[in-house]
């Protein structure tokens, strides 16, 4: 006899499955937990009542607000309440010019302060626009494209390069899958993705490399994976969760310091017109209630109001031409108070784009390259067998005559990519493919060595073998023009390669370069070739494993995401003008570590012991509690792969030392702090809608240093604001 479970039983199941940690699981486990067939897909009744269970996929607000509730907030300012009682009393009085300047200061007011509540509202539609509008999936056996809202727990996603997500999956089919992320983890650099299960629960988002989250972006091979969130239950949706909930900054202190003394000139106000009536003993006719009320608005500043309003308007236009563009004008006080940055890595500190600037040929030693992001343009430095030192001292290598081992490490650089850059119809590089593999195309187009050069010169690409998780490595076959030679290039990680190189006797003296590399924060990369004494056809018919020995080691490059020049002396600048600066940033310890020291967050003599105490990892800062974190004598300068819940743990955390912060960002992710923060700074050129929405303040240029010039000219405003309000009292 069967017992069927009741179907709430079965619902209830489901939802506390919801919630499970998902790279922790298997594949099967994953499968059988929403209740799912990996090779045939939901069936049709399940999907309706699947459906009926969590909704649509979609992101949903707490209802939108209606016009006359956002209206009814800035009745919230005292000083609002005073215009308009000056206005009305002006208006009784006849005095029709007073009064309609009066009510035209209030009506531009109230309009500002309703621009900066219905900005929440247009974060919200811009996070829901994100989504992407059909998805492919497996339904009783049978590929359908469906609308993405329609997509349900336990759905099979069918994924392919260039397909924006349409919602959270486990995967459990990867061909050479990549995704981009740096919508949610502020990281240009590309995830490559397996189906291992992950052991630990707590790890950031950027660590799952099994999982695959809505609106991000499959940059390359494909996926299969079963759907384990939709709309709100989604990564993307609990930062729409975030941001709806959070209040915001809130009023500045300038704003509460004149909403407390309106309120106080108002009793006094109230206590010259009792005096004036109290004169004509309580006698109260038509003209001595207009002369009360006129002697005790006397003591009301009206202009205050416009003194402040003009301020600040002049301060935003201002501020364009530092490169900010203010969005809410009552961030300008705030701009002047602020005593820490927090900073998201990657295209604020950093230039964004990944670039080769130091390589280590086998027995020739380190070369140092400079770069101008995708331009194929810069020095390439000869600095020596022993030494890893800069270019001081060094004089340029001449780029079209170089060494036969240096020429043959190039040509696999460009060959062994399947990256390309291009000049555009406006005379701009623009670049395709892998940040990893743009760098090294860039590099080899720096000595006239590109792939298209070299395919047009005398390479004829014969077959690939794609980039490998397993095995961690990619490899290409190519043969000479008019010529039976076979050359095979080789590129991957160090530890996979070395073991297949004939002429390395010690590895060991090879892997301390790659940790003198990868200290300076560098991600390394092994180059190999191979000649091939085989024919066109045995090369097309023999395996991979049996290609792939014997190989020639090359050298290693080092690749990064290099500070913007102008960083370092902003934040000494911050340091001087007594602000500090935190790294908030999703790459990891190490990377983190070399750029704080670069940019100046961090000393760049400073020791391990100290570093325990300045830089963490953002699943240790998660684990701490407020008593903990309020103990600490300082808190953290660089927090390392963190999440958009430990940027708002941060700022809240500063908040609790009284201190004043402003957060830069520009991902989906930095939305929730950029909201709380006292002042959100959003970039322009590379920041998303969400981001701009969130924030006070928009940069034109991306550029930290420019916050610094931001921040200075609000302290101008501040100090000539403090000026206006003591004249204007005095003057009273």
């Amino acid at each position: 006899m069967i017992i069927q479970r009741p179907t709430h039983q079965i619902a209830m199941e489901e939802n506390n499955a919801i919630n499970l940690p998902w790279h922790s699981l298997d594949p099967e486990s994953a499968v059988q937990a929403l209740r799912t067939d990996q090779e045939t897909g939901l069936q049709g009744s399940d999907v309706s009542d699947k459906l009926n269970q969590y909704g649509y996929n979609e992101l949903s607000g707490a209802g939108e607000i209606k016009w006359y509730t956002i209206l009814s907030y800035q009745l919230k300012d005292a000083v609002n309440y005073i215009l308009l009682a000056v206005a009305i009393v002006s208006y009784v009085q006849k005095d029709y010019i007073s009064a309609t300047l009066v009510l035209a200061i209030t009506i531009l007011n109230i309009s500002l302060g309703f621009q900066q509540v219905y900005s929440a509202e247009q974060t919200m539609k811009a996070l829901r626009g994100m989504s992407s509008p059909t998805a492919r999936v497996l339904r009783d056996s049978e590929e359908l494209t469906i609308n993405s809202r329609e997509l349900v727990p336990g759905d099979l996603l069918l994924i392919q390069e260039g397909d924006s997500i349409a919602a959270d999956v486990r995967l459990i089919y990867v061909s050479n899958f990549e995704v981009d992320e740096a919508l949610l983890t502020g990281e240009s650099e590309h995830v490559l993705k397996r189906l291992d299960a992950l052991q630990e629960k707590d790890i950031p988002l950027g660590d799952r490399t099994n999982m695959a989250y809505s609106s991000t972006i499959a940059s390359k091979g494909r996926a299969k994976g079963i759907v384990v969130g939709t709309g709100m239950n989604t990564e993307i949706g609990k930062i729409a969760k975030t941001i709806s909930e959070s209040g915001g900054s809130g009023q500045t202190r300038l704003q509460k310091s004149l909403n407390y003394m309106a309120l106080f000139l108002l009793v006094v106000a109230a206590v010259v017109a009792i005096i004036v009536i109290g004169i004509s003993k309580f006698k109260i006719t038509y003209d001595i209630g207009m002369y009360a009320m006129t002697a005790g608005l006397c003591a009301v500043p009206a202009g205050l109001t416009t003194v402040v309003t003009v301020t600040f308007v002049i301060g935003g236009k201002e501020m364009i031409k530092q490169r900010a563009i203010v969005r809410k004008l009552n961030s300008l006080e705030t701009l002047g108070s602020v005593t820490n940055i927090c900073s998201d890595k990657t295209g604020t500190l950093t230039q964004a784009q990944m670039v080769l600037v130091k390589f280590w040929i086998f027995k020739d030693g380190y070369y140092s390259v400079t770069s101008k992001g995708i331009d194929p343009e810069g020095e390439v430095y000869h600095l020596g067998l022993e030494t890893e030192l800069d270019n001081s001292g060094a004089e340029p290598i001449n780029k079209s005559n170089v060494s036969k081992d240096l020429e043959r490490f190039i040509r696999c650089a460009a060959l062994c990519n399947m990256a390309s850059i291009r000049l555009n119809q406006s005379k701009e590089w623009i670049a395709n493919g892998n940040p990893t593999e743009v760098a090294l195309q860039v590099f080899a187009h720096k000595f006239g060595m590109g792939k298209p050069d070299l395919e047009e010169m005398n390479y004829e690409l014969l077959s690939e073998f794609q980039f490998d998780s397993s095995i961690k490595r990619m490899s290409v076959i190519y043969q000479l023009k008019d010529s039976e030679n076979l050359l095979m290039f080789t590129k991957g990680a160090t530890e996979r390669i070395l073991s297949l190189c004939h002429n390395v006797e010690d590895g060991k003296e090879i892997l301390v370069r790659v940790d003198a590399l990868a200290s300076k924060g560098l991600r390394v990369l092994t180059l190999a070739y191979k000649s091939l004494d085989i024919t066109r056809e045995e090369a097309q018919n023999t395996s991979r494993e049996a290609l792939e020995k014997d190989l020639t080691f090359l050298g290693l490059v080092g690749i990064y995401d290099p500070p913007r020049p102008e960083s370092r002396r902003a934040v000494e600048e911050a340091y001087g003008a007594g602000i500090k600066v935190h790294m908030l940033t999703g790459d990891h310890e190490e990377t983190a570590t070399a750029i704080a020291k670069e940019v100046g967050i961090l000393s760049s003599n400073t020791t391990e012991s100290k570093l325990q105490n300045v830089v963490i990892s953002g699943p240790c800062f998660d684990a701490m509690s407020e008593k903990e974190l309020d103990s600490l004598e300082q808190l953290p300068l660089v927090i390392a792969r963190c999440s958009p819940d430990t940027k708002v743990k941060m700022i809240k955390a500063l908040h609790r030392r009284n201190l004043v912060v402003a957060m830069t960002g520009d991902g989906v992710n930095d939305s929730p702090s950029l909201k709380i923060a006292d002042v959100g700074i959003a970039m322009g050129m590379n920041g998303s809608d969400v981001a701009k929405q969130a924030s006070d303040i928009i940069l034109t240029d991306d550029n930290f240093a420019t916050i610094l010039r931001a921040i200075g000219e609000g302290r101008r405003i501040y100090q000539n604001t403090l000026k206006f309000l003591l004249y204007y009292l005095i003057s009273k």
